[in-house]
Order: structure tokens, then C-alpha cells, then sequence
């Protein structure tokens, strides 16, 4: 039995934004799909990230003409520019602040990202999420995210949210 050769095509794209220009037009023309349908099906998996990076992959066979795509989740940097409602990160990270977040939206990123992160536990999650903010030049609660880090279990539980981040799994 012979088996279709699979082939791979990987772009960041836009959010609901993608466009048959370069370098996707071309690069689909070329791999034998339908340029039209293919762009059209990625900005609907897409819409949910509307103004935000996201990695597609395009699996598909040029003897068969079958595709697959999919998508990624943003990078951890968008989605805290997203909920920080910033426009970018600080320039002097870790001495110039350029937001804010709450402990609720940490928790929702690190819930948008945790089948992408390598980590024992949500807790971690949570903790690698914090870390990009120290990069990134944005406070968590309005603590320093490094203090936020060091105190996280104590704000967790100030909210309540302790016995459920615990209990929720990363699958």
C-alpha cells in the first residue's frame, strides 16, 4: 500500500487576518491547495485571536490535495499584551512598568498555554506566565511579578483560588 507524501507549512499569522498575498498565497499556490478555501479556513480557526500572532501549520499531500490545519496559541508575550490591554513590553523591564494584571487573567493565560508548557503542575503554569511579566516589564496584582512569584500561594488563597489552581489538571 502506498502512502501520499506529507508535506508541511508552517506561518505566524495575523488573527481572522490572513490574506492570499505573500507569503501565504504564493507558498499554498505552489503546494497545489486551493489559495482561496485554505485562507478562508484558517481566518476562522483564527478569529478567536483577533489582532494576535499565531502559529498555523499547513499538514497536506500535493498527490492527494488533503490538508489539515492546525493552529497554535499565541505566544504567552501577546496574550499579556492582550489582557495588560498594552501595547508592548517595557524597554527597561524590571524597572519601568508598563501594566498591570490581575491574578484572574495569569490564571487564563496560563489556562490558554498550558498544553504548549512543559510543567509538573498548573502551579508552574501559572509561575512561567508570572515570569514572562518580569520580562515584559508588567506587574501582577500591582506587585513586582517577581514578589508576586515569591508570594503567589498567599494570593491565590486571598482570592479563594488556591484549592481550584491546585486541583485543575494540564490536560
Amino acid at each position: 500500500m502506498f502512502l501520499p507524501k506529507k508535506e508541511e507549512l508552517t506561518f505566524l499569522v495575523k488573527g481572522g487576518q490572513a490574506s492570499p498575498g505573500p507569503p501565504m498565497g504564493p507558498a499554498l499556490g505552489q503546494a497545489g491547495l486551493p489559495v482561496g478555501k485554505v485562507i478562508t479556513e484558517i481566518n476562522k480557526l483564527t478569529a478567536e485571536y483577533q489582532g494576535m500572532r499565531v502559529p498555523v501549520k499547513i499538514t497536506f499531500s500535493k498527490e492527494t490535495r488533503e490538508y489539515k490545519i492546525e493552529v497554535g496559541t499565541p505566544y504567552t508575550s501577546a496574550l499579556i499584551t492582550k489582557y495588560a490591554k498594552i501595547e508592548k513590553g517595557s524597554g527597561k523591564a524590571g524597572q519601568e512598568f508598563v501594566g498591570n494584571l490581575k491574578i484572574e487573567d495569569v490564571i487564563e493565560i496560563a489556562r490558554i498555554k498550558k498544553k504548549n508548557m512543559i510543567a509538573r503542575n498548573f502551579l508552574s503554569c501559572i509561575k512561567q506566565v508570572i515570569g514572562t511579566c518580569v520580562s515584559m516589564g508588567v506587574r501582577v496584582e500591582g506587585l513586582h511579578p517577581k514578589e508576586a512569584l515569591a508570594r503567589l500561594e498567599d494570593l491565590l488563597k486571598q482570592k479563594g483560588l488556591y484549592e481550584k489552581v491546585m486541583n485543575e489538571t494540564l490536560s
